[in-house]
């Protein structure tokens, strides 16, 4: 059985100390390939830089999230357009929305948003999405864009049935995370995921966050990692009433298809 996390912030700092271990105990569980997550400026560049020096096993999304929109500049869309264009770049983002925490102002964030989105569609490369408590502002700049651009996943998917709806009907992919095995707050999507075609599933640990409550024991440091994925691909299989290596062969070939990714 063979996974791919298609998002992993392997930049963070809890990582500096022990990447390489940290891989290797990837491919050990399973999990044959990484996608680095983008986030900011520098972190988008580091993530290109990590791709880079694991060519085969990372590749990396570029782009600055919502938090960080208040430090988008002309110099970072000048940088992102560049980035886009690195061979190690399968995705534009994480961009998108987030209402839950406003760290940046919203109207900076709806601007920065759609500069990417121009990026994704110019550059005719796929969009990394964050979307929190912003869906009606989020789903309505995305339709405005989403014919121009070659595919989308919702990344870390947590929302409502409706919103679920709303993306499949623009043919966007779903990003699921260990937030499904969390039996406090993530039950909901335990009947949510039957609905989601294989063809639009994708499996993601979110590392170093969101450690499936279903990993025993618990590691004492809490932080997730990609070897975790196998944990949340047992609980979506489950799920939709399928065996996980039905579950695992169905969402790495999508991860695949949509990334641009060579198979195993």
């Amino acid at each position: 059985m063979q996974l791919l996390d298609i998002g992993a912030n392997l930049t963070h700092e809890s990582f500096h100390h022990d990447l390489d271990a940290v891989l290797q105990r990837a491919h050990a569980h399973g999990v044959y390939r990484m996608v680095v997550t983008g986030a900011s400026r520098e972190g988008s560049r580091h993530a290109v830089a990590l791709a880079e020096a694991h060519p085969d096993i990372l590749s990396a999304t570029a782009g600055v999230h919502p938090h960080h929109a208040i430090d988008y500049d002309d110099a970072t869309d000048r940088l992102l357009r560049e980035l886009a264009q690195h061979p190690s770049v399968c995705a534009m983002g994480e961009t998108g929305l987030d209402y839950n925490r406003n760290y940046s102002p919203r109207d900076v964030q709806l601007q920065v948003f759609e500069r990417q989105l121009r990026i994704a569609a110019e550059l005719q490369i796929p969009l990394f999405l964050h979307q929190r408590d912003a869906h009606a502002d989020f789903i309505a700049l995305l339709r405005r864009y989403r014919d121009q651009i070659p595919g989308a996943v919702v990344h870390c998917f947590t929302d409502t049935g409706e919103a679920l709806r709303d993306y499949l009907e623009l043919d966007c992919h779903i990003g699921i995370t260990g937030w499904i095995c969390d039996e406090r707050r993530g039950t909901h999507l335990r009947e949510l995921v039957r609905m989601i075609p294989a063809n639009r599933l994708m499996l993601e640990t979110d590392a170093p966050y969101l450690l499936p409550r279903t990993v025993r024991p618990q590691p004492a440091h809490r932080r997730n990692e990609p070897m975790y994925l196998k944990h949340i691909c047992e609980e979506v299989a489950r799920d939709r009433g399928e065996t996980v290596e039905v579950t695992a062969a169905n969402s790495t070939a999508t991860a695949e298809a949509f990334f641009g990714l060579s198979a195993r």
